[in-house]
């Protein structure tokens, strides 16, 4: 296992302010760690950064030489805190000891970008991560952005598709894939996010989510999602209510246990 990036994800990391949960951390180690084992190549993107904890995550992983593209109004504001958004995301990265990119910050609505925006400061993309507005409109232009912006054997990683509170996202990513029938699969499914590759990659992404060992305690269940055939990692509750209560607990350090 990646000992190193795994204390990283569940310690270092839960300092940031975000949303990305154990699971789909160490989704997003197995698969960079495929790529560059199979010399894979390519960027990174993401659009919708908040306070950077997956941008900090693609960082600890792939390394400070690493082209990512960060996409964001970064417009929150919490007078509350002082500071802006972006400033927080900064600071961020100095907590870290990780660098942030600034030539490849984008601060902007995703929707008013092309893809021309994101290759000519990353190249093609490898890694493309969707976690931006929830609206129907917003995921349509950001999965087509993706589409457009994408190495061969790039993935796309869209947040939130079955979360209830935000429908317009499953749809969005529904009509994605159907509009692009047999030319992307979904490969891995997880609570929050799907995974998406073009179908001549569907076999190596399926392999790596298989075998990788940082993956090997959750439960792998094979399902069919629009005539492909994707590995849905079930995360028992049980093991989720422990690693709560020890992160609830201050028990950080040992919270990584809960996931071997």
């Amino acid at each position: 296992m990646n000992s190193s990036v795994r204390k990283f994800i569940f310690h270092d990391l839960q300092a940031i302010e975000g949303y990305i949960d154990p699971p789909d951390a160490l989704v997003f180690l197995a698969i960079l760690r495929s790529q560059q084992s199979a010399s894979l190549q390519g960027g990174l993107a993401e659009i919708g950064v908040y306070y950077g904890r997956s941008y900090f995550l693609l960082r600890k992983i792939c390394g400070d030489e690493e082209k990512i593209v960060a996409i964001d109004p970064f417009d929150i504001v919490k007078p509350d805190h002082g500071v802006t958004q972006y400033e927080r995301f900064a600071a961020g990265g100095r907590q870290l000891g990780l660098s942030v990119d600034e030539e490849r910050v984008i601060k902007s609505d995703s929707t008013l970008l092309g893809p021309a925006d994101v290759i000519e400061r990353a190249g093609l993309i490898r890694f493309f991560s969707i976690d931006g507005g929830h609206m129907l409109p917003h995921v349509e232009a950001d999965s087509r952005l993706a589409a457009a912006s994408l190495a061969e054997h790039g993935i796309i990683a869209f947040d939130d598709t079955f979360n209830p509170a935000w429908p317009e996202v499953t749809a969005g990513v529904t009509d994605f894939l159907r509009e692009e029938a047999g030319r992307y699969s979904v490969f891995c499914l997880t609570k929050y996010k799907t995974y998406v590759c073009r179908q001549p990659f569907h076999e190596f992404y399926a392999r790596t989510i298989k075998t990788s060992p940082d993956l090997k305690t959750f439960d792998h269940i094979e399902t069919e999602f629009l005539g492909s055939t994707a590995i849905r990692l079930h995360n028992p509750m049980r093991r989720r209510i422990a690693y709560e209560v020890m992160v609830g607990l201050g028990m950080r350090a040992w919270s990584e246990r809960a996931y071997r």
